[in-house]
């Protein structure tokens, strides 16, 4: 029952809880569903730029050597191998007619006015994949690989000072970071909790050779986010994540002008379907800037003009390393998810950062000061999906 003002941000869980789920949600998930959102872009096959151990247990093509061996032991490895590799695998197949019409959205795409294209999409290893068909869930990737990419984005990438060792918290600590940099910390961890929530909620709780039976893993949630059990930093962890979901929230009530512009659609071909779309998205977005609760992030960047503009660089920089580190996940299917949600709090970034350009962007025509790219759109839109 929290309420008031929480650490950054005020809060009232009641309001929240109305808003998402009688006003939100229902037609988010039935954007989301649409043939626009629900086909990303995504090269999973891009080497790791920093190491060159990744697990091979969750890679669907690789031989499970680490674990031939005929102890009880590792028979319990190969096991845990085997279903990493199993679960951990992407579902890669597209309709013939879905593969036509991505082909007709790629054209479309390089006609317009491109601003931020990620660097690897026109690589012949980048794919679509079906985002319905692959789901956010427990894959079974874990122990030293997974924990590994979590400590490099924490421990180099999240502007924690020199002294602080475990746990992995800048704010516990005695000394001050700027808001800028206390957010950023929190931004990851919010990302982090999520995703830990999506893999309690959606675990593997039985398999038979009939069937999988998914469901809620209460033991592992309270193992990641109980207040004792975790000595405190559960409950921090989940104000992390209610912090990210309204920076986001805030980023598309603040992209809303993009959106509404005339020339502006969701293509996909098919007109009728396609101007469906862009009224359900306009709907959303309007929905979400009556929110009363919105994150206020005037105190951003709001100091000295060079140290502002050194601080935007800052944030650019580690982000864009923990883009670079996604690659290193060997779980293809935590790989998929992992970019696709850090591209999309990117791009919630990038709009707050850019609030003067929407403002002036033109009504019709190209805009050249500040442009989505459907890999932008899709991410953003997926990654709030999430939250």
């Amino acid at each position: 029952q929290v309420s008031g003002y929480l650490d950054d941000c005020t809060c009232d869980v009641e309001t929240i809880d109305r808003f998402n789920n009688y006003r939100l949600f229902p037609r988010l998930q039935k954007l989301l569903e649409s043939d626009y959102f629900r086909y990303y872009k995504v090269n999973l096959k891009r080497p790791c730029p920093f190491w060159n151990d990744i697990s091979q247990c969750g890679r669907r093509d690789c031989a499970v050597k680490p674990c031939q061996s005929y102890s009880e032991v590792a028979n319990n490895l190969i096991e845990e191998c085997e279903q990493a590799e199993r679960l951990g695998a992407v579902d890669e197949s597209l309709s013939e007619e879905t593969q036509k019409a991505v082909l007709q959205w790629t054209k479309h795409d390089d006609s317009s006015d491109s601003f931020c294209e990620a660097d690897d999409i026109q690589s012949p290893d980048a794919e679509y994949v079906d985002l319905l068909l692959n789901p956010e869930r427990y894959t079974g990737y874990k122990g030293p690989d997974a924990w590994k990419i979590w400590n490099v984005i924490y421990e180099e990438n999240c502007f924690k000072p020199q002294t602080i060792k475990r746990p992995l918290n800048p704010l516990a600590s005695g000394q001050g970071l700027c808001v800028e940099k206390r957010a950023f910390y929190r931004l990851i961890s919010g990302l982090h909790a999520s995703i830990n929530v999506h893999l309690s909620a959606r675990y593997l709780l039985q398999e038979t050779w009939l069937e999988k039976k998914w469901g809620h893993n209460i033991t592992e949630f309270q193992q990641r986010f109980d207040g004792i059990l975790t000595e405190g930093e559960g409950p921090r962890r989940l104000k992390n994540l209610y912090f990210l979901y309204l920076i986001e929230l805030r980023a598309l009530s603040k992209v809303v002008p993009f959106f509404e512009r005339p020339d502006f659609q969701l293509f996909t071909g098919n007109k009728v379907q396609d101007a469906e779309n862009k009224m359900l998205l306009l709907e959303i977005l309007h929905e979400i800037k009556s929110f009363p609760l919105h994150f206020d992030e005037n105190s951003f960047f709001a100091g000295d003009k060079k140290e502002a503009n050194k601080l935007k660089e800052d944030f650019r920089l580690h982000f864009r390393n923990i883009s670079r580190i996604m690659d290193c996940v060997g779980c293809f299917k935590c790989r998929l998810w992992g970019k696709l949600q850090i591209q999309g709090l990117g791009t919630a970034l990038k709009i707050l950062f850019s609030e003067k350009l929407i403002a002036n962007m033109p009504e019709s025509g190209p805009s050249y000061e500040f442009h989505l790219t459907r890999q932008e759109i899709v991410s953003l839109f997926n990654a709030f999906g999430r939250l």
